[in-house]
């Protein structure tokens, strides 16, 4: 029996009929395993050991009465439970790497899901840069110079925040915009991160397919549309979520990258595919497992933790 902390934003918050997390809890608690939740900012570091304050809970499928705290605890991480999901959802910020780093002190002793040294060197928009051939032409940079040229040299292009999320920032720039040094000028004020400037891809209209992945393998997809005359079609900003099937494409980029996912203890990730191209890897806090049941019947969250099951086992 597996003892398991999950390192997430509120739950008493989430949407039950949604979130990728509440669906994980719920299976963990249906295969018997005892379940806290804890904020990543009571994480402490004392003396070579990690703790936090973490509160046991009880989960019910019921809408606003989701869920029973237990009294506060202070939980050794390294020695008090077996498994811990990092699932607080972005920005991927320093605090967010800080997490990484102190969760580091206690892997793979105790199991983080995913690695955090490997989701702390994979940002979203940046892993997909290692597979040339599957992705879009792409730049990242802060530089004005690269970020116009590369512009007038594709044309209609995608701009976006490197370490964005849930399709916050992202504007679609086409070949004869004036805007893009006004926005550079304006991003620069709030960050000092750079920008990924992409070839738009006019496949977007007929939807971002989110491809789930558990230990490098495919277990199915959602089509994400945007509404009328929007690019971003994550669901949270107005996408609707379909049913679809994977291509001969989508296997072959699955087939391609899903080696290295199994290597770096990238468990459970999701990659987004407009068209024939890979646009993101998604390592950070997936979603999309309750809506592939909901069309398919696959249950993400269970193959999860079989693959779990079996890390441990081994």
């Amino acid at each position: 029996m597996l003892k398991v902390a999950i390192q997430m934003d509120p739950m008493e918050a989430v949407d039950i009929l949604a979130d990728t997390t509440f669906m994980m809890a719920m299976t963990a608690q249906d295969r018997g395993y005892p379940l806290w939740v804890y904020d990543f900012r009571t994480l402490a570091l004392e003396e070579g050991r990690l703790f936090c304050r973490a509160r046991p809970v009880t989960l019910r499928a019921v809408a606003g009465d989701h869920v029973t705290f237990g009294a506060e605890v202070r939980l050794d991480l390294g020695e008090d439970v077996d498994v811990i999901l990092m699932r607080q959802d972005p920005p991927f910020d320093m605090a967010y790497v800080t997490a990484t780093y102190l969760l580091e002190t206690v892997h793979p002793k105790t199991l983080v899901v995913n690695d955090p040294a490997e989701v702390r060197s994979a940002p979203e928009k940046l892993l997909v840069t290692q597979f040339p051939g599957l992705t879009p032409p792409t730049l990242i940079s802060s530089d004005p110079v690269a970020l116009v040229a590369f512009h007038k040299k594709h044309g209609d292009v995608v701009l976006k925040p490197l370490h964005g999320a849930g399709g916050s920032g992202v504007i679609r720039l086409k070949a004869d915009d004036p805007n893009l040094e006004a926005l550079i000028e304006i991003h620069a004020v709030g960050s000092r991160d750079p920008l990924v400037i992409q070839k738009f891809l006019p496949a977007v209209s007929q939807g971002d397919k989110r491809i789930l992945l558990v230990d490098g393998a495919p277990v199915g997809a959602i089509n994400r549309i945007p509404a009328a005359g929007q690019v971003r079609s994550n669901l949270h900003v107005g996408g609707t979520a379909a049913p679809v099937e994977l291509t001969a494409r989508d296997r072959e980029i699955c087939a391609a990258i899903g080696p290295t996912l199994k290597a770096r203890g990238l468990i459970f990730v999701g990659i987004d595919v407009i068209g024939d191209w890979l646009t993101e890897i998604n390592v950070t806090s997936p979603t999309g497992a309750q809506q592939l049941k909901a069309f398919s019947g696959v249950d993400a969250a269970a193959l999860m933790w079989d693959a779990i099951e079996a890390k441990r086992a081994g």
